[in-house]
């Protein structure tokens, strides 16, 4: 059974490399993106049901990337990663309507609950329109 399509973004490529790696082999469908804008090209060509969004990059910042998310036609759920001491910018984004945030370091566990949960939420939503 294929698991949920994931978009990864974060500007740290080892980070981001080895998260899709375990994820895929977990049978998630990821891709990734190393900035903002890169993220909202992906997102132009393909629908993720849950963006896994770096909060700190150059360009786009995450809370720029989220609200641009909440502008498209199909709003897959955001879970947006927060380094040390920018939990008050997770909280920001969770008002903004991300589904949810971690901190990192990350725990594959944690998020793989966070990612099942999120999409679960979208198919559920999807079933209702």
């Amino acid at each position: 059974m294929e698991g949920a399509r994931i978009l990864l973004v974060d500007d740290e490529v080892e980070f981001i490399s080895a998260l899709a790696e375990r994820l895929e082999l977990r049978d998630f469908v990821v891709k990734t993106a190393n900035n903002g804008e890169a993220a909202m090209r992906m997102l132009a060509e393909f629908v993720p049901q849950v963006v896994v969004l770096d909060l700190k990059m150059p360009g786009l910042s995450g809370i720029d990337v989220l609200t641009r998310i909440r502008t498209l036609p199909q709003r897959p759920a955001v879970i947006l990663l927060t380094g040390f001491g920018s939990k008050n910018d997770g909280l920001e984004g969770m008002r903004l309507g991300a589904f949810d945030f971690l901190m990192k370091p990350i725990d594959i566990n944690a998020l793989i609950e966070k990612i099942n949960e999120a999409a679960g939420t979208i198919a559920a939503a999807d079933q209702v329109q």
